[in-house]
């Protein structure tokens, strides 16, 4: 008899993550030896070829018959039900591929107490085979709101944690419910369809972060976790309504499920997908044509800008106002609908003040943006 359906989805579901890792790890075909059924042997554990802590790994010259160490795989977790359900997968499945696993979690320090649930996500994940295991201590800002900060600040104790152990990835337990609360923020934000988009099952430096969950829903990582007998902690600040993220699992998408009936979530990450595939071809059509509107200066040409559709030339000013210095983050759709009308409605209206002290104006048919 097989694992619970519940399990196999989760187990699936990582498994083809870490193939498609170990894909990217693999040998270029010259230097392997051995059969594809044979991959995990590939890999021969070496500590003397293990990047030291604190290195990123590197592909170093080797003679023809030496072999890559396995990469090392870290999931992030929180200890609640998604990344706990993760975190069993990754454990089970790692070592039939060859695949070294581990766990990070992140202490935010938001609550009394956080430290001593930080250990004691530490252990369910050495209890699951998984190593390294720790925890990160992390001091969270403000800039943003408290979510952003929160996140901000565990993103980057897992950048760190990556490139000190030399980590191939790092998987996180984001679900398609996670997926459809991205897509309506982003729809309230009207910040256009890159915000649509959602979270990417890929992203980060290099590819380095890995969602396997987000065709899965909440319910089947909370269901695998019980059936496997695994604790959980559930966050207080999910329920908190002081989160809008709260307030729209809570509140928001219930209300929609009642008013528009099931399959609400399963339509939101359908969107963020079908979004994403028109983004990406926005961006690719607006970097093959940014070349052509700059001057032999370098300088925006203001004509033909114009003569762009408003979705290219938009995305044109907006990498143009982050190389400038413009946070990313900061940068909203009515700074670039602005920038934009110095193009398009021209009546000899004076500089754009944007996020980040840059400027952006209109001199002698040029757009300069700039550090004010």
């Amino acid at each position: 008899m097989g694992p619970h359906p519940a399990v196999a989805a989760i187990r699936l579901a990582v498994r083809r993550v870490l193939h498609d890792i170990l894909s990217e790890h693999t040998p270029a075909p010259d230097t392997a030896r051995t059969p594809a059924a044979g991959v995990a042997r590939r890999f021969a554990p070496d500590a003397e070829r293990v990047p030291a802590p604190g290195t990123r790994r590197t592909t170093p010259a080797r003679a023809p018959h030496e072999q890559l160490p396995p990469p090392l795989v870290l999931v992030a977790c929180s200890g609640g039900a998604d990344s706990m359900a993760l975190a069993s997968a990754l454990a089970f499945e790692a070592p039939k591929l060859g695949i070294r696993a581990g766990g990070i979690t992140v202490d935010h320090g938001l609550q009394d107490g956080s430290d001593l649930r930080a250990d004691e996500v530490v252990l369910r994940l050495t209890e699951l085979g998984l190593t390294p295991a720790e925890s990160i201590a992390v001091d969270v800002g403000r800039d943003g709101g408290p979510e952003a900060a929160a996140r901000d600040a565990r993103y980057a104790a897992l950048d760190a944690a990556a490139e000190r152990h030399g980590a191939a990835a790092i998987l996180l337990g984001h679900t398609r419910d996670d997926q459809a609360e991205t897509v309506l923020l982003g729809l309230a934000r009207g910040s256009g369809i890159r915000s649509l988009s959602g979270m990417a099952a890929v992203s980060g430096a290099d590819g380095r972060y890995r969602r396997p969950f987000l065709h899965l829903d909440r319910q089947t990582a909370r269901k695998a976790c019980m059936v496997q007998a695994l604790p959980v902690w559930d966050d207080p600040h999910n329920a908190d309504p002081a989160y809008t993220r709260s307030r729209l699992r809570h509140e928001g998408l219930p209300a929609l499920e009642k008013a528009l009936g099931k399959g609400v979530v399963e339509a939101l990450a359908r969107t963020a997908q079908l979004s994403r595939d028109d983004a990406d071809a926005l961006d690719a059509w607006a970097s093959q044509a940014e070349a052509s509107v700059r001057d032999a200066a370098g300088l925006l040409e203001c004509a033909k800008l114009y003569a762009l559709p408003p979705a290219v030339r938009r995305r044109i000013l907006r990498r143009a106002a982050i190389e400038a210095g413009a946070p990313a983050g900061s940068l909203f759709a009515r700074h670039i609908e602005e920038i934009d009308r110095l193009i398009t409605g021209w009546r000899g209206q004076g500089a754009i003040n944007l996020p980040g002290k840059v400027v952006a104006q209109r001199q002698g048919g040029r757009l300069v943006i700039r550090q004010g």
